[in-house]
């Protein structure tokens, strides 16, 4: 008898079950951790060494490219033979192949070639503009956006309504002109590779009988992932022949917002009645209590199929739950927990990783990270004063503190679009080349002389006009207030809300956090009397500058890890910080209201929990300031959906604004003890806890007044005093040099 020992020694019962299964449709509910991946790479090498299927006659079906090579290298490992002719990758690589062998039936030239995403909106700007369509009116990713919706939904132009709306009836129109366009020059984009694979599978019998006849089995991974037009490819390829073998997990889609559908897995056992389902449930990842507070937690989705994780491991350590002063001693608190971990307790750096929902709150995590000297990396992203909003904003700051920089000045001219065209601009830098002059000099210049085109001229009008206003208005506001009226008088804002390409949002809170991130430097910057830096705006764009700089760690260095909760997908970590579980930020306020969206939120929060291993923290702000205003969320309710019994709450010792101003818990277990770290290079005169709530000090400058709140430690340890005649200020011990009083 042939030995399979190896095939099914490493499996559990569950994992046996669904390797082994014969005849019908399966659906293989995968949990967290639970070894999904090993089951479908056991299954095709099941199919392969004991049914005696040839390698041709298996479709596997994934989500990355990088997942497609694993999964190949892995059966070839086990079956210890290469498995050539088996058709596995990504859902786009697939159509790409069954298009380039059908090239012809798909009405398509032999080497047609692939629109990637920059290409793609290239052409729809320059159809903008062939049918004289205003950009500012019509976002070309916007429009990008539309096109590749419709074509996730199966829709062609000539299948859509505009239903009398005018918006509509041109979204169509530039379709119609895309698709012409595309059709003439021999092209395809990433929607077009679905799209085209699924009507020739439907408009051609002869063909789709050829694929149904040759994959005698057809695997898929992430099937939770999957949007309208993946899974009417599926059907259409599979027929009646029941040879589908599906891996996924209802409780981890959270792609919604790209398309993907949970209502595929969901409706999947409808669509195909005799669809037998596997629950993987045995988690090999996480701790007895983090997978009963996740358990718990998904529990609240009305409308999921229903598994329960369960591990062999011990229950571990309870889930700590820290409620930060504001969103600073949060940061801090987190970066001490870890330096702590990595000093005392032997982890490395990457065994920490930082999750957050929105992009924006990463700026104060980067920031306590460097201070502290901590090597990290921003997974699958850019640090805070990389990202390409940022940028824009800091041009316009640029520009303000100094008109004559020609890169700041050439970023935002046009950005976003307000009618000045590249011949313009090509006439601009000519003007200033041939007079040795800075763009902005060349504007003016060009603007008086009268010889440029009257709509050009009025732009380069209105925009030196707004950067003049500002540079007037500079002296007598604060960096937040400067920030805030110039990202709004410039558009930014808006320009970023109307991308429906997911990143909107988070482009728009981005720039709210550098608002508050000139603010916050602001208040240090004239408490500190930094020497040398009387300008404050120059001072920041210094510092933003240095900080963009080589601080983010090589791939390969030993690193704390920060992400977004999406991005965490399909990761592990022993210890994870999930940050900013408060209503409004996680949910976030834009899918607190929405039933469907709200799930969605939960299982986000279900994903991030699931990515710890040993120890699992959350954390929330019980003030979090944004645009200069100071907000008291709430908690999250995803907090509240966790058994108390699974979670020690972990607070600041004694009174807790006062005694230790804003120190955070040591984190022993079974203990709360308070910190007194903050103290660490602070004067004498400030250390001992000589200042409390309500206590009565005297400032050289600003005279007395009362002290009502605190944060931080060490060196920027910061009190907030009222003082009677110079109203309310934050102050930094270390060089406030107040007096107490009484």
């Amino acid at each position: 008898m042939e030995d399979i020992s190896h095939i099914l020694a490493p499996l559990n019962e569950p994992q046996r079950d669904a390797v082994t299964a014969t005849g019908g449709n399966r659906l293989v509910l995968a949990g967290a951790g639970s070894g999904k991946t090993r089951v479908l790479v056991h299954r095709i090498a099941w199919l392969i060494q004991v049914e005696h299927l040839a390698p041709w006659a298996i479709l596997a079906v994934t989500f990355t490219n990088k997942a497609a090579r694993e999964m190949r290298t892995r059966i070839e490992e086990i079956l210890q033979q290469p498995i050539g002719g088996m058709w596995v990758g990504t859902f786009h690589g697939l159509a790409h192949r069954f298009l380039r062998a059908h090239w012809q039936d798909a009405k398509l030239p032999q080497h047609f070639q692939i629109l990637d995403a920059d290409d793609q909106l290239r052409l729809v700007k320059r159809l903008l503009k062939e049918l004289q369509l205003d950009e500012s009116r019509y976002p070309p990713r916007q429009v990008m956006g539309f096109i590749n919706r419709e074509k996730d939904e199966g829709r062609r132009p000539e299948h859509l309504d505009d239903g009398g709306d005018f918006y509509q009836r041109k979204l169509i129109e530039v379709y119609r002109e895309y698709q012409a366009t595309c059709e003439r020059a021999g092209q395809v984009d990433f929607a077009d590779l679905l799209l085209k694979t699924h009507e020739l599978l439907r408009d051609r019998p002869d063909i789709r009988h050829h694929y149904q006849e040759r994959f005698a089995h057809i695997l898929v991974d992430e099937f939770q992932d999957t949007n309208a037009i993946q899974y009417a490819w599926l059907r259409l390829l599979a027929g009646d022949r029941d040879n589908l073998f599906l891996v996924g997990d209802d409780d981890q889609s959270i792609y919604g917002w790209r398309g993907a559908r949970v209502e595929n897995i969901q409706s999947f056992q409808r669509d195909y009645p005799n669809t037998q389902v596997v629950r993987l449930e045995q988690n090999y990842r996480s701790t007895g209590n983090i997978l009963q507070a996740a358990n718990a937690l998904i529990a609240h989705n009305p409308t999921r199929l229903g598994k329960n994780l369960w591990t062999q491991d011990a229950e571990g350590e309870p889930i700590l739950r820290y409620a930060a002063f504001n969103e600073v001693d949060e940061a801090r608190f987190v970066v001490d927990r870890i330096r702590g971990y990595v000093t005392e307790e032997g982890y490395r750096r990457a065994e920490c990783a930082i999750l957050y929902r929105t992009t924006a709150q990463s700026r104060l995590f980067e920031e306590a990270l460097i201070n502290a000297q901590i090597p990290y990396r921003v997974y699958g992203g850019l640090r805070f004063f990389e990202r390409a909003e940022i940028k824009d904003a800091m041009a316009y700051l640029r520009l303000v503190a100094n008109p004559d920089d020609d890169t700041a000045f050439e970023r935002a001219v046009n950005t976003p679009m307000r009618g000045i065209g590249p011949r313009t601009l090509e006439n601009l830098r000519e003007q200033a080349r041939e007079t040795r002059v800075s763009l902005w000099q060349a504007a003016r210049d060009l603007l008086a002389s009268g010889n440029l085109p009257p709509r050009a001229a009025g732009a380069i009008g209105q925009f030196l006009d707004l950067i003049d206003r500002h540079r007037r208005a500079a002296p007598d506001l604060n960096l937040d207030g400067l920030a805030n009226d110039l990202i709004a008088a410039a558009g930014l804002e808006e320009h970023y809300r109307k991308e429906k390409d997911g990143k909107g949002q988070d482009r728009v809170e981005n720039l709210g956090q550098l608002v508050e991130t000139a603010g916050r430097f602001h208040l240090e910057l004239g408490d500190a009397e930094i020497e040398g830096e009387n300008d404050a705006l120059a001072a920041f764009l210094a510092h933003a500058a240095l900080e963009s700089g080589d601080t983010q760690a090589d791939e390969f260095e030993d690193s704390v890890q920060l992400m977004t909760l999406h991005s965490a997908k399909g990761l592990e970590f022993p210890i994870v910080f999930l940050v900013g579980v408060e209503e409004g930020l996680f949910p976030h306020s834009l899918s607190a209201d929405d039933p469907h969206r709200l799930e969605e939120e939960r299982r986000l929060c279900y994903v991030g929990m699931t990515r710890a291993m040993h120890q699992l923290f959350v954390s929330h702000a019980e003030s979090r300031r944004f645009r200069g205003s100071e907000d008291r969320p709430f908690p999250s309710r995803f907090l509240r959906e966790i058994p108390a019994a699974l979670v020690r709450e972990v607070r600041a010792g004694g009174l807790s604004r006062s005694a230790a101003w804003g120190a955070a818990a040591s984190l022993t277990p079974g203990a709360r003890q308070a910190d007194t770290s903050w103290a660490a290079g602070v004067p004498e005169a400030a250390q001992g806890g000589g200042f409390h709530l309500g206590q009565g000090v005297r400032h050289p400058k600003f005279g007395e007044g009362v002290v009502l709140n605190s944060e931080g430690r060490g060196a920027a340890a910061r009190i907030q005093v009222k003082f009677h005649g110079e109203g309310t200020k934050w102050l930094v011990l270390a060089y406030a040099k107040l007096e107490p009083l009484g």
